[in-house]
């Protein structure tokens, strides 16, 4: 009677102060453990896309490089110059349709808003690649995003790219650019801006070793504007994929070590909580063979 009612109120005091029991310890110790065990799954699966996407990204740097030439180089997108935009422009902001790749996204729509508060301008039309990005930017410009792009299939292929550059051409503007994370490590991407601008310059030196003459064949200049478009698109895609897994990698490799670090830090409560308890086993012993021996 007496041990039973010393083990209540000892487990009534640790409910009270807000100690966790030596079963709640149990259980989160194993959902822990369970959460490590996708977390290092999760690494793996991105670390055999990301040797994939490594390959169609050097590829793609090869194909698109011609493209260079005429847009310009892509320029970082952190403090970038709003005034050398024209007057009518296209956004495109390339984000993920998955979650659990780190900042990839909240970079790009963070800087994106930083962009647009710089313009003078009212918002531009604003065309969206992936789900996670359509969901945080249509909080602020949902009247201004005229579409999205989501659940793409991947890997990304240049028969995607030449979809989507077909709802682009559509849009009457100056300018198109394309905000993306241009990947440089497996450790370092750099959020930056692609400006596209329609081929109506007939001075411009970079048509003349493609036999494109703008004032005799108008036709083919804009085919040539609609290629050179879709070929920065799918280069866009290449590079913004690769950033993806690599920072996934890295989110569930520290996803990861912290759970490691949870499991230890919980192991060493639940091991003070049963050796608490065997203390409080062998009181209870001890007072009730003393309570014997004194009755007797």
């Amino acid at each position: 009677m007496f041990g039973s009612t010393l083990r209540k109120n000892a487990v009534n005091l640790v409910q009270k102060s807000g100690f966790a029991t030596e079963k709640q310890l149990k259980g989160r110790i194993v959902a822990t453990t369970n959460i490590s065990k996708i977390t290092k799954s999760m690494k793996m699966v991105s670390a055999a896309k990301f040797r994939g996407d490594q390959t169609r990204l050097t590829a793609a740097n090869n194909f698109a490089a011609w493209a260079g030439k005429i847009t310009g180089e892509p320029q970082p997108l952190e403090d970038h110059d709003s005034t050398k935009f024209p007057e009518k422009n296209l956004f495109i902001v390339m984000s993920t349709d998955k979650g659990l790749c780190g900042g990839v996204n909240s970079i790009l729509t963070r800087m994106t808003k930083a962009l647009f508060n710089k313009m003078s301008n009212k918002t531009p039309p604003l065309y969206v690649f992936g789900d996670k990005g359509k969901m945080q930017l249509r909080r602020i410009y949902s009247e201004n995003m005229i579409a999205a792009a989501t659940e793409r299939e991947m890997p990304y292929s240049f028969d995607l790219a030449l979809a989507l550059t077909k709802d682009l051409i559509g849009e009457k503007v100056d300018a198109i650019h394309i905000i993306y994370n241009k990947f440089k490590s497996a450790i370092v991407y750099i959020p930056s801006i692609k400006t596209i601008k329609p081929l109506t310059d007939p001075t411009n030196a970079f048509l003349y070793p493609y036999d494109v003459d703008p004032s005799n064949d108008p036709e083919t200049l804009q085919n040539f504007y609609e290629f050179t478009l879709a070929t920065q698109v799918y280069h866009s895609l290449m590079d913004n994929a690769c950033s993806e897994q690599s920072s996934r990698m890295t989110a569930m490799e520290n996803a990861s070590k912290n759970a490691g670090e949870m499991i230890g830090k919980l192991t060493l409560k639940y091991n003070r909580a049963r050796q608490s308890r065997i203390t409080t086993e062998l009181i209870e012993i001890i007072s009730g063979a003393s309570a014997l021996k004194a009755a007797n």
